[in-house]
């Protein structure tokens, strides 16, 4: 559930401290006023600025210019702006190498470690975002995605205590900023700690800046936890807020339908159809399965996909037995070309059958090979074989 809510963290990091790197690593290198700069240290200004606008690729071109064994080079701050060129292009494997080696040329800097921490963590390799993030020094108490980070990545490691710890932590240092709790909620969650899950989920959402999607999410995340209560509290609570949003309401009518609440769901799926008409099929389906077939019936006559409003239908008619219908229902069967469909011949075979047109019933019986199917073509055709021979056996059919 929570492995990709941090998918590519680094992403937004470039942005949030784009200056800062600039200050801190891009132009470490002390000026000389007398002396005119090799080349090597102009295409390495050039790439670092390059790597300031965001243009990585060129900043990789100018970065190949440089000869590295040129004796006055810089290579500290050749890695570093090679490193982020790297990472800006998603280079993740080489962008990691390029910041270690930085480092091991004496880069101090705990900026450094930031973008490391986000190579790390793209690879997948946890243990070494961890690090990298608490050799970041101070700047854990300015980047709340840093913490967000560490916590993810002892998550993963099921070192669930000191991802509680780290969102323990980010709740502290950054207490206007919910995506801790948000966090937290689904972490207890995970670990069936439903009732203060539900809690922290409730306290979360009671914020103003909470989207339809927190309410989904937390309340799916219930759902499926079969915590059917809580997340039905949570819904509704969203469906209150955003009474027009149908995606709530379809969870919603989820939780209720996974309780056994068929009438209760199909009700809530016919109101959200009224904001997204793709839901007018599943509530009439759900209509069907609860027994109320022309409350199924009138809501299968607003459906604008012929083949889904035909295989509706006919299966509703079944429910009413209305045999002649379903008969007269073949010739726009055959004109949407769902006749191909085995179960539809064999609902035609057995109407006609029930109306006593065994001839049509047979038609429609010649098809069917499956082997589900078959097995109960082979009993109709006993049964008409039977009614032939004695009619009076059929007379209540």
């Amino acid at each position: 559930m929570l492995q990709n809510q941090i998918k590519h963290p680094w992403q937004r990091l470039l942005q949030l401290i784009g200056v800062l790197l600039l200050c801190c690593l891009v132009w470490m290198a002390p000026a000389v006023a007398d002396k005119q700069p090799a080349p090597e240290a102009d295409f390495l200004t050039l790439a670092a600025t390059l790597v300031k606008d965001g243009h990585n690729e060129r900043a990789l071109r100018a970065l190949q210019n440089i000869d590295l064994e040129q004796k006055d080079l810089d290579l500290m701050r050749y890695y570093t702006v090679l490193g982020l060129a790297q990472l800006g292009l998603q280079d993740l494997a080489g962008a990691k190498v390029s910041f270690h080696q930085a480092i091991e040329l004496g880069q101090t800097e705990p900026v450094i470690f930031i973008y490391l921490a986000q190579a790390h963590y793209g690879l997948e390799e946890y243990r070494a975002t961890i690090q990298a993030v608490e050799r970041a020094g101070d700047n854990i108490k300015s980047y709340p995605v840093l913490l967000e980070m560490k916590a993810q990545s002892h998550w993963l490691l099921k070192q669930y205590d000191a991802a509680w710890r780290a969102l323990q932590q980010g709740n502290h240092y950054f207490s206007d900023d919910d995506r801790f709790i948000r966090r937290q909620a689904f972490y207890a969650i995970e670990l069936e700690l439903f009732r203060l899950g539900a809690e922290l989920g409730r306290g979360y959402l009671r914020k103003s800046s909470t989207r339809p999607e927190d309410y989904i999410a937390i309340g799916n995340a219930l759902r499926l936890s079969r915590q059917f209560d809580e997340a039905a509290m949570i819904l509704e609570g969203g469906r209150l807020k955003y009474p027009a949003h149908p995606v709530i309401a379809k969870v919603l009518a989820h939780t209720y339908l996974d309780q056994g609440l068929i009438n209760t769901a199909a009700a809530i799926m016919e109101q959200a159809a009224a904001f997204d008409a793709s839901f007018i099929s599943e509530a009439a389906e759900l209509y069907r399965r609860a027994g109320r077939w022309y409350r199924a019936l009138a809501l299968n006559e607003r459906i604008s996909d012929q083949s889904v409003k035909l295989k509706q239908r006919l299966a509703i008619l079944l429910g009413l037995k209305r045999y002649e219908m379903i008969v007269g229902m073949e010739t726009a069967l055959q004109r949407a070309h769902l006749l191909d469909d085995q179960n539809i011949r064999y609902a035609l075979a057995y109407a006609a059958f029930a109306i006593g047109n065994f001839d049509q019933a047979r038609r429609h019986l010649d098809p069917i090979k499956q082997p589900d199917l078959f097995k109960r073509a082979i009993e109709l055709r006993r049964l008409m074989q039977d009614c032939d021979a004695d009619s009076l056996k059929c007379e209540s059919v």
